[in-house]
């Protein structure tokens, strides 16, 4: 049954649901509004350049839910796919090509690069202003700096997430799980930024209950399936899970061990339809406002 925005199955009340499709739909429906009125004020039409080296299954899936998305915002999208591969020099190239061209606005690099290429040395080479994912060592730098430019897809959209459902994060106790430059250290000086007290744990922490224990907002993107568990969670928390795996039955689950964290958590994010639709959601808004510096908007 359901109590207000409580989820209660049976006897046991679970947490309110972070629903990250709703809110994706909201920043998208923005997202659509805004490109509308960039082709109507200066005529051209965010554009954004699709590069994907080697023949990864997965990353075909992601990018075909971005070319979706993309789509129904009136973004276009340009392809560069090279399912037999490049070699470094070449992918360097066709990056230096893509920054020259004034129509494009933002380049998207769909990493992992296949073995032989350097991801950091093609990920610098992207013209800080067409970064719409914001990996490049500059824009990692603003955000440091306390001055972000473009904010990384998936720490921009759990903070859209916690804003939405009105999270408190200012003297908030956080603790995020995991270090990656995708995720874990541009979503912790986020946190910083907000006023939340901050704790940076990752898969080798000793004691890490002891950590997450401690904390008002977990946000967990330590890339192993139920790494987290119900008894690591303080009662009353809000728990931002960020992983996706899929386990050997085919079922999609995420960092978090999500029915045993849910009977102790206030709040918490489903996988799937929590985190992931952000991801998506945020490339689009990036590339909007790539679009708007760039044409002086």
């Amino acid at each position: 049954m359901v109590r207000g925005d409580l989820l209660c199955p049976g006897e046991e009340c679970m947490a309110q649901i972070l629903d990250g499709k709703a809110v994706a739909r909201k920043v998208l429906a923005d997202v659509k509004a805004g490109v509308a009125a960039v082709k109507d004020r200066s005529g051209a039409t965010p554009t954004l350049a699709v590069v994907l080296v080697g023949d990864f299954p997965s990353s075909k899936i992601y990018i075909a839910n971005k070319k979706k998305a993309a789509a129904e915002v009136g973004i276009a999208s340009r392809d560069f796919l090279y399912a037999e591969g490049l070699s470094q020099p070449e992918l360097l190239g066709l990056l230096r090509q893509l920054n020259a061209d004034p129509a494009i606005h933002g380049i998207l690099l769909q990493l992992p690069l296949p073995s032989g290429c350097d991801e950091g040395e093609a990920i610098a080479a992207i013209a800080p202003e067409k970064d719409v994912d914001g990996f490049h060592p500059m824009n990692l730098g603003l955000l440091l700096a306390g001055t972000p430019t473009v904010v990384p897809c998936t720490p921009a959209g759990v903070m859209e997430i916690l804003d939405h459902y009105g999270v408190e994060l200012k003297g908030a106790e956080a603790v995020v799980v995991g270090r990656s430059r995708i995720v874990g250290k541009p979503l912790a000086q986020l946190l910083l930024a907000r006023h939340a007290t901050v704790t940076m744990c990752h898969t080798r922490t000793r004691d890490l209950a002891a950590h997450t224990l401690r904390a008002e907002l977990l946000c967990v993107a330590a890339g192993r399936p139920q790494v987290i568990t119900g008894a690591m969670v303080r009662e009353g928390a809000v728990v931002v899970d960020v992983g996706i795996n899929r386990l050997e039955s085919g079922r999609l689950v995420g960092d978090v061990e999500f029915e045993s964290a849910a009977k102790r958590a206030r709040a918490i994010t489903p996988v799937p339809g929590g985190v992931g639709p952000m991801t998506v959601a945020m490339l689009m808004k990036n590339t909007l406002q790539a679009a708007r510096r760039q044409l002086g908007l």
